[in-house]
């Protein structure tokens, strides 16, 4: 009788060790999959993944590289204008006077956006006209509206933006200014980040650690209303959503979101690249990328 429990004992155990060994090679695969994909990439590019069903479950690729933060800084502008309405020190459905005139963090010379330059053209019929604060921030995720961000971030200051980060544990993104301040682009003063501090930013708006739960709830419905899909959706099922923000500039393009599967569990997703020599085909293998983590979260119920 005592050697049968012994068995039965040391084949529970065997299994154990087993269904371990099994769930860690899933994992293995995983980043081989994905190193061997980043691998065909012809650029640079990093990958921060974190389930946020199962907070041990994360994958970093050069989560700590620095890039330019292209338009995935307005995720961090979207979170200071909720924490300044918090804080009583504006409303997001007050109203201000639209203008295109800005000044360079260089030398406080003006300068103007260009229409061709941006991907919302339909704000700049609104210049010289009274509109709300939500009227600008909704486009300046949804279309990644350029014009509307300069607005908000000279509103909000570039510096309370940072600091914001730094408060929610993203130690390295820098928001130094708006868009189009070709003065600072040419010193090299841009705006940077890593997939790792978008991750922690993306994960904080998840997990209501980003501002109030109604502001999160807020913040992710707009990040849901994304226009631009080529990345992260772009394999994934129709029943799966994501509340993303995407940017990119020659030779960049980076796609920060977290996804939603229909059974109620979520994870993370941050893909970041530069130096891309061929656009279109980068943006492809990144979305493959986004396909790869997906399929291996489904495997892991």
């Amino acid at each position: 009788m005592n050697f049968h429990k012994t068995f039965i004992i040391c084949l529970i155990a065997l299994s154990f060790l087993f269904s371990c060994k099994e769930k860690l090679t899933e994992k293995e695969m995983l980043q081989k999959s994905v190193q061997s994909q980043l691998d065909s990439i012809q650029g640079d590019v990093a990958v921060a993944f974190y389930n946020l069903s199962d907070t041990t479950d994360t994958m970093m690729i050069n989560s700590d590289e620095e890039f330019h933060a292209a338009s995935t800084m307005k995720v961090p502008v979207m979170i200071e204008l909720f924490k300044q309405q918090h804080e009583g020190k504006l409303i997001l459905s007050d109203s201000i006077l639209l203008k295109n005139v800005f000044k360079s963090i260089v030398d406080s010379s003006l300068y103007s956006m260009d229409i061709g330059d941006d991907s919302d053209d339909v704000i700049y019929g609104k210049i010289g006209t009274v509109v709300t604060l939500n009227d600008l921030l909704h486009p300046m995720i949804t279309v990644s509206s350029n014009l509307a961000t300069n607005v908000l971030i000279e509103l909000v200051g570039a510096k309370n933006v940072t600091a914001t980060m730094r408060d929610l544990g993203a130690d390295k993104i820098e928001v130094l200014r708006g868009v189009e301040d070709q003065k600072a682009y040419d010193l090299g003063l841009s705006n940077s980040t890593t997939a790792k501090d978008l991750m922690i930013i993306m994960k904080a708006i998840a997990t209501d650690q980003a501002g109030t739960p109604e502001d999160c709830k807020k913040m992710i419905q707009i990040l849901k209303d994304q226009q631009f899909n080529e990345i992260i959706p772009r394999y994934l099922p129709k029943d799966v959503s994501v509340a993303h923000k995407t940017g990119s500039i020659t030779g960049v393009h980076h796609d920060a979101g977290i996804v939603y599967l229909p059974d109620g569990r979520s994870y993370v997703l941050v893909l970041l690249s530069k130096n891309l020599e061929d656009f279109d085909i980068g943006t492809e293998q990144l979305a493959g990328v986004s396909k790869s983590v997906y399929e291996y979260v489904m495997k892991s119920k």
